[in-house]
């Protein structure tokens, strides 16, 4: 979706290619006359996983096919066909396209007001967030939704040449989501990121007359090739914009944000005040 075009909302939906591989496997474990549970212990998952993938819920991830493949004859099919699959679990069908740029970016910025932001969440926290979620979600959806934003985490580290900047409000860590235990273990995550050498987390201080972030949560992102995007989101929706004077627009309000919240040092300081008065 670019330049104002919005996603359609609902749950993250399967595919074709997801749904044909699950079939695939599904076929083969009973061509070699085993059942779902013995499979299942085979590739060491459960047989509730081993049921999503084969439904297309669940994108498998690489251990699943190298295991499935040494149980099922070790053809190569599986490995072919998983190069083939299309989907990000977990992930709204509207961010999905932004998800897939920040795995190829060189520089990725963010601002939040309303919820510290996927690649900083503890367990808890997002599992908190999933369980306020309305319409309820179902508890095997709000793991698959975990599991797809654990995956997204890892680039703070597998991407070290990433320049990483997060701005995050004071109020984030003061609301106490999912109880102090959790805002405990938010504020260690957010502390330990803040030591990456290609990761800057500013905090926005509670009291501050001047704001150029009011406009609301925006992310911004610089391609390989030097082109920098950006993406908004509303409830059910989300915008790639990569307009370059709308961009522009949304890098000034970045820069004069990172001016107005505390530095690096003072960030880290109340970030862990905040810990201490816990």
């Amino acid at each position: 979706m670019v330049d104002g075009a919005t996603g359609t909302g609902g749950e993250p939906e399967s595919s074709d290619s997801l749904r044909t591989f699950g079939a695939v496997v599904q076929a083969l474990w009973e061509h070699a006359g085993l059942s779902r549970d013995q499979f299942g212990e085979l590739v060491r998952f459960s047989k509730h996983t081993v049921a999503s993938v084969e439904l297309g819920r669940r994108m498998p991830d690489p251990a699943f096919v190298e295991r499935a493949e040494e149980a099922l004859g070790n053809t190569g099919a599986l490995r072919k066909a998983a190069g083939h699959l299309a989907r990000q679990p977990g992930l709204a069908a509207w961010f999905r396209q932004w998800a897939r740029l920040e795995t190829v970016a060189v520089s990725l910025y963010t601002y939040e007001c309303r919820l510290v932001p996927g690649l900083l969440q503890t367990e808890g926290y997002a599992r908190q967030l999933f369980v306020d979620q309305l319409p309820p979600l179902e508890d095997e959806q709000i793991q698959v939704r975990w599991e797809a934003r654990a995956e997204r985490q890892r680039l703070l580290r597998d991407r070290p040449s990433t320049a990483f900047s997060f701005i995050l409000e004071e109020h984030l860590f003061l609301r106490r989501t999912g109880e102090v235990d959790v805002t405990r273990q938010l504020i260690d995550r957010v502390l330990a990121a803040s030591e990456l050498r290609n990761v800057e987390i500013q905090v926005m201080p509670l009291m501050r007359a001047s704001h150029a972030g009011l406009h609301g949560p925006m992310q911004l992102l610089e391609t390989p090739d030097n082109k920098w995007l950006a993406y908004t989101e509303a409830p059910e929706s989300g915008r790639l914009i990569a307009n370059s004077k709308v961009v522009s627009v949304l890098q000034q309000r970045y820069a004069r944000m990172r001016a107005q919240a505390l530095t690096l040092e003072d960030s880290v300081s109340l970030l862990e005040q905040m810990r201490g008065a816990l």
